[in-house]
């Protein structure tokens, strides 16, 4: 049985899980079509397993006008079935609360449509794309920044122009980091995808190639070899996944992500900061540590975005602070990610940090280390100079004296 509380370090696999009466083949149960089609995707499903509570039940019966509902086989497995504090169920089965009104939330809380020069493509930062390539995913985040136009069901459509998107990068020079994301790339055929990547590859300028994708973790089965050797055809590729809670690391998980390592695709994890789900120092670790014996790099904590509906999953930013304190020094570097939050309105991702600087002055740097003890750092007598030469002569008035002050 599941528990919902402790965080899980162990590698399980919960397969066939509730689909051990149905008679579903071995060879079934691992085809990534057999997942699609066999998706969760209705209160009567839903109810043949789980215990609903009402804002469940309700969420569920108004979720088809916002955001669509859909969860694979494998990741239904892993939802325990009476808590509805599980903090699988949290992310991919809807709530009433997804319909109250919060005056501060948005639908495009990234700013993403007014950065875009044609449609498909997102344009903001100075050298780097976002390629918008499908609005389809394997199940759909309750917190899903881009619900207005991902599922099919909510007030915006997505329609990229493909041919458009690769003559504006032809032209662009000055990009050379294209991230393909959506939806989600990888469920596109192998040669629908490598027809992407080859073109974009036969753009001089562009050096880099991502994919952001939450597949490796709702349908594993879609990492076949076939599709890790065409990947591999298109380096320097990197791959962001999307993981928020130990129990989603399985090991048809860890296996998937080892398969993309083993081709040589660098992987990164992003995950988002959520109320109930992983807001809590422990499961954080538990986190990152099993990304890292999945060899996968914990990149990016993401403050949840400002995203119509969601509300209650987003926590305090002070409670990401913690959660960076904790883990900052108590466990290897690796295994600390960025917490950032991407300003709404679309100014970009701002990292935002506990602060380990205390005081600084021309003369010195006042810093604490994670056991809360404090360090002075001189700063080289070159760096001294041209401060207060840049400064003006009222620098040297200065003094320090740290002991008395700090």
């Amino acid at each position: 049985m599941l528990t919902s509380s402790l965080p899980e370090k162990a590698f399980r696999s919960h397969a066939p899980g509730y689909w051990k009466d149905k008679n579903v083949s071995e060879a079934e149960w691992n085809s990534a079509q057999w997942q699609l089609k066999n998706r969760v995707n209705s209160l009567a499903k839903l109810e043949e397993h789980l215990v609903l509570s009402e804002e469940e039940r309700a969420g569920v019966l108004l979720s088809g006008n916002k955001l669509a509902m859909a969860i694979t086989p494998h990741f239904f497995n892993l939802i325990h079935p009476t808590d509805p504090d599980c903090p699988i169920r949290r992310q991919v089965i809807p709530r009433i609360e997804e319909t109250w009104d919060d005056p501060d939330e948005m639908s495009d809380p990234c700013g993403e449509d007014s950065h875009m020069p044609v449609p498909g493509l997102v344009h903001r930062y100075p050298d780097r794309v976002l390629f918008l390539v499908t609005d389809r995913c394997a199940s759909y985040c309750r917190y899903c920044t881009r619900s207005r136009v991902v599922s099919g069901v909510g007030d915006q459509e997505l329609h990229t122009e493909f041919e458009a998107v690769f003559k504006y990068l032809e032209a662009h020079t000055e990009v050379r980091d294209v991230l393909l994301s959506g939806g989600d790339a990888l469920l596109f055929s192998d040669a629908k995808l490598e027809g992407i990547l080859k073109r974009l590859r036969a753009i001089p300028h562009i050096e880099f190639l991502r994919i952001g994708s939450r597949v490796p973790i709702f349908l594993p089965q879609r990492i076949t070899p076939e599709l890790c050797t065409m990947l591999a055809k298109y380096h320097p590729l990197w791959m962001s996944v999307h993981t928020n809670h130990p129990r989603e690391i399985t090991i048809e998980v860890k296996e998937a992500l080892e398969r993309l390592a083993n081709h040589g695709i660098p992987l990164g994890n992003q995950s988002v900061l959520l109320r109930g789900v992983n807001d809590d120092p422990e499961v954080m670790k538990a986190l990152v540590h099993k990304l890292l014996m999945s060899r996968v790099r914990p990149y990016y904590l993401y403050q949840c975005d400002l995203i119509q509906g969601s509300s209650h999953l987003r926590t305090s930013v002070s409670k990401g602070l913690e959660i960076i304190e904790s883990l900052r020094g108590h466990t290897t570097g690796y295994g600390v990610p960025q917490f950032v939050i991407d300003a709404p309105g679309g100014g970009g991702k701002v990292p935002v940090n506990p602060e380990y600087v205390l005081a600084k002055d021309s003369h010195h740097t006042l810093i604490r280390n994670y056991e809360g003890k404090v360090f002075d750092y001189p700063e080289p007598e070159s760096a001294k100079s041209a401060n207060l030469f840049a400064s003006g002569t009222n620098r040297l008035s200065m003094t320090w004296a740290p002991s008395a002050k700090w």
